[in-house]
């Protein structure tokens, strides 16, 4: 286990090495940041000292080492339009984020689950059939789309349910903020967690069905039902168990890619998260802030991954984290 631990680490450094350049690297190509630091009034000559003294005209890898330098001790450098550290920006909006993703995630688990296993169990069935139809339009219908169906029907129609904003939320610890802990906060998460759900929700139904399917065929299953065991027991301790091995792979993956997805539920239900930061900021050419953004959503992904490896192999003892025989 600390072999792995110790491979994965090198891996994630060289990972985020990557991810730093590239995301420094694009800084150039979202136009000048000084139109919006200080407008057009500013003569040329004026602006080309500021650039001198901001470091702008340095060469880029003068101004990458300059940046991985700073990084090291966590400065991903200061926002333009908020004076402040852009990582402290970015993790005054993470608990936001992160509540979208874990409430989505509480979704994608309690109805792909029983809904997939069904599927699988009962393939003919007519229910069988609907889910895997709204399955299949779910997959094709955009998230945006998604947001603004949802809005219009329980928002402006039936009027249930909040539209827009994070409403009141609670504290744990004394500085993490989270809209689980309050009934206004919970009603403004519904719709949100819902649409961003509805992205990988009818992904994971015909993912669990799939695999459930498909271990319902291997011979161990068979053996069962020759032994006489329960439908029950074969269904849910059985089959399911093994089903789960490829989905652990793929929902980690899919939780960190929704921490990504989040920009546009965000933008729709204006939720005050890192994705609707990350537009702004790319509207107000904030480098710093986006160069900081990419970072820290890269650092997540990492992570992700490397605590899925970490579950699969508790869940699946056959495999070897570090490699041996």
């Amino acid at each position: 286990m600390l072999a792995f631990l110790i491979k994965r680490l090198a891996q994630a450094i060289v990972v985020m090495f990557v991810i730093s350049i590239i995301s420094f690297s694009i800084q150039d190509n979202l136009g000048d940041p000084l139109r919006e630091l200080v407008g057009q009034s500013v003569s040329e000559e004026e602006r080309q000292a500021l650039r001198d003294e901001m470091g702008l005209n340095d060469p880029f890898l003068v101004q990458y080492a300059r940046f991985a330098g700073n990084a090291l001790h966590g400065d991903l450098g200061t926002s333009y339009f908020f004076k402040e550290p852009a990582l402290d920006v970015i993790l005054k909006k993470l608990p936001a984020t992160l509540d979208l993703v874990f409430g989505a995630t509480l979704i994608i688990i309690g109805f792909s689950v029983p809904l997939g296993v069904y599927a699988a169990i009962n393939p003919r069935s007519m229910f069988s059939k609907i889910v895997m139809g709204f399955s299949t339009v779910g997959i094709s219908v955009p998230v945006f789309l998604t947001g603004i169906g949802l809005i219009y029907l329980f928002s402006i129609e039936l009027g249930w349910m909040p539209s827009f904003g994070r409403g009141d939320v609670g504290h744990i610890f004394g500085f993490w903020d989270t809209a689980f802990l309050t009934s206004d906060g919970l009603a403004h998460l519904v719709l949100p967690c819902f649409t961003l759900a509805s992205i990988m929700l009818p992904l994971f139904i015909r993912l669990i069905r799939s695999e459930m399917m498909e271990v319902l065929q291997s011979e161990y299953i068979k053996f069962a039902w020759a032994k006489g065991l329960a439908p029950k027991r074969i269904y849910y301790l059985h089959a399911l168990k093994n089903t789960m091995l490829p989905v652990i792979t793929v929902g980690g993956v899919q939780i960190g890619t929704m921490v990504a997805y989040t920009i546009l539920t965000e933008t729709v239900f204006q939720w005050p998260g890192m994705g609707f930061l990350f537009l702004e900021a790319i509207n107000r050419v904030d480098t710093p802030l986006i160069v900081a953004y990419l970072i820290v959503v890269g650092a997540i992904f990492v992570i992700t991954n490397t605590i899925v490896d970490l579950i699969y192999g508790l869940v699946n003892p056959t495999v070897k984290l570090f490699g041996g025989k």
